[in-house]
């Protein structure tokens, strides 16, 4: 379908609001008549009330000119004087495409690139163009495979997208002001009927009555009964545009393997999904793992640690490169699912165009590190901002894990106080157990409803490993303390306490002693006073 047909059928859907909006208010007026004929009095008054405050959001939400705005992204801008070499790749894509270049780049946190164009009268006139470019995909992505990508957005711009979807913006704007509008009536009345009935029912209690349960009734109904058709039309429009934007993702598909050639669109595809998992990953387990303990990353590493973490695990995401997802169509779905744009774009013919040995895309950046550290500035929450930065990726992990360890034993510690005393150190949990406590301290430490039920042996079994995990903290604990032990960071695996070489036996069969029926504590304090310091080991 042609710009034409789609800017025509933007504004069928569009004008399809109004006429709905008319026609509800023109139902409204019919009652109005209705009840002016058939009754008279207060219940006429009370119709002709109801229908005026309904039909106040919905000629609100018809006739408010107010146009979509375009909020600028979380992102760091850059102008052509700080990236000159991207933006000339910028716009030789806009060239080869066939548009107009964008007017502003900015550069986000996120692995995705967008366009976007503040088009005018509904789209009839072109306006500011905005390109997003992911800062983490260009982490993951080679040159070529990046101006695959760009390529793609460019073809947006090429085909009108972004100026037509100005038309369904404004569409879907209306219906959702008008909506949001009736809802919030309908939560307003509810929640005064709601008021209404609690009153009363203190009242009940005050004169000793038993309380009856609140029930709002039916009030508001008659906002949520007018909003209804505005949803069902909201869904038909969704419907509608998705499923031609569906349709444009295909054809910016095509611009992009004419442009950036075959393959490298291809494995772009393939790669986004695999970075957005790796991204996902990296950001709950690396970057903000030490917030709990008041840390971030080294500046620049925020984002920047990503790609210590696709080089460490290459081999476990080259598996899942090759194991395209595969994902159900949806209705709903503005893009159709990538398995299927990667094998229409392999099916293409050959065209001799390879994307071996590109360097990475980064490399269109003045100084990756300093834009690294510029987009945290840029993206992170001021609170964010305010934590006291690690001086290494080392250091974050040694204090984050030994936080979190302190943290998860304290149960131990607050059960061993209550029942033997003590002040919770390592040392009165090991005299609470050499004093036959071990069992009764178990009974107190948080349980599942299945180990609440057991006893006799079972119970001991159930709380053994817990025991264990929890003990096990406080030596790790001590050995941190002593010097005797460090966190090992690794990228491909989970850290790691690290003694010195043939003491983790030592610690494991010490702990499996503390924990037996009669306990023994023995091994823990000669390991305690045995142990000598770890030689230091690098991240891997």
């Amino acid at each position: 379908m042609g710009p034409t047909l789609r800017a025509a059928r933007a504004l069928v859907l569009l004008a399809g609001f109004y006429l709905l909006g008319l026609a509800m208010l023109g139902a409204l007026a019919v009652i109005d008549w209705q009840a002016g004929v058939h009754l008279a009095g207060s219940a006429y008054v009370k119709i002709w009330f109801v229908s005026v405050v309904v039909a106040i959001p919905i000629a609100q939400g018809m006739f408010s000119v107010r146009a979509p705005r375009f909020e600028p992204p979380n992102g760091l801008r850059v102008t052509e004087e700080q990236e000159p070499a991207l933006w000339a790749a910028v716009r030789r894509l806009a060239d080869e495409a066939g548009t107009r270049a964008p007017d502003e780049i900015y550069l986000v946190p996120d692995v995705n690139a967008a366009v976007h164009e503040e088009a005018r009268l509904l789209g009839l006139l072109p306006g500011k163009r905005v390109l997003m470019i992911g800062v983490p995909l260009m982490t993951g992505l080679t040159e070529p495979q990046l101006i695959g990508v760009l390529a793609h957005e460019f073809g947006h711009y090429g085909n009108h997208d972004t100026r037509l979807g100005a038309i369904s913006r404004r569409a879907f704007e209306q219906m959702e002001r008008t909506v949001a509008a009736l809802y919030e009536r309908s939560a307003k009345k509810q929640a005064k009927e709601r008021a209404k009935q609690e009153q009363k029912e203190a009242k009940r209690l005050a004169k000793g009555k038993k309380a009856r349960g609140v029930e709002t009734g039916h009030a508001g109904l008659s906002y949520r009964l007018a909003a209804k058709p505005f949803l069902l039309y909201g869904k038909l429009c969704m419907r509608i545009t998705l499923g031609g934007m569906r349709k444009d993702e295909y054809a910016a598909d095509l611009a992009a393997a004419r442009i950036a050639g075959r393959d490298a669109t291809a494995s772009a595809l393939r790669e986004i999904p695999v970075l957005s998992a790796a991204h996902g990953f990296y950001m709950d387990s690396y970057a903000t793992l030490g917030v709990g303990a008041g840390l971030l990353p080294p500046h620049g590493e925020v984002y920047g640690g990503l790609r210590h973490l696709l080089a460490a695990r290459a081999d476990e995401l080259d598996g899942m490169r090759r194991e395209v997802p595969q994902e159900e169509q949806s209705p709903y779905d503005s893009h159709p699912p990538i398995a299927d744009r990667v094998a229409r774009i392999e099916a293409l013919p050959d065209d001799g165009r390879s994307s071996e040995g590109a360097r990475p895309s980064l490399a269109l950046l003045t100084d990756p590190a300093r834009t690294f550290a510029e987009l945290e500035h840029a993206t992170l929450t001021p609170a964010a901002l305010q934590l006291r930065r690690a001086e290494s990726w080392q250091q974050l992990v040694s204090e984050s894990m030994t936080q979190y360890a302190s943290e998860s034993a304290e149960p131990l510690r607050a059960a061993v106080r209550e029942v033997h005393g003590g002040d919770g150190s390592l040392d009165s949990v090991l005299r609470a157990i050499e004093d036959g406590a071990l069992w009764q301290v178990a009974d107190r430490l948080p349980r599942s409803e299945e180990a609440a039920a057991a006893t006799g042996r079972a119970a001991r079994e159930f709380a053994r490993p817990r025991l264990r995990s929890m003990l096990s903290t406080l030596v790790a604990g001590e050995l941190l303390r002593q010097g005797a032990a460090r966190w090992e960071p690794s990228w491909s695996e989970p850290a790691r306490l690290r003694l010195p070489d043939g003491h983790e036996a030592l610690l494991k069969s010490a702990l499996d002693a503390a924990v037996e029926d009669v306990p023994d504590t023995g091994g823990i304090r000669r390991l305690l006073a045995s142990v000598p310091a770890p030689a230091a080991t690098p991240a891997h």
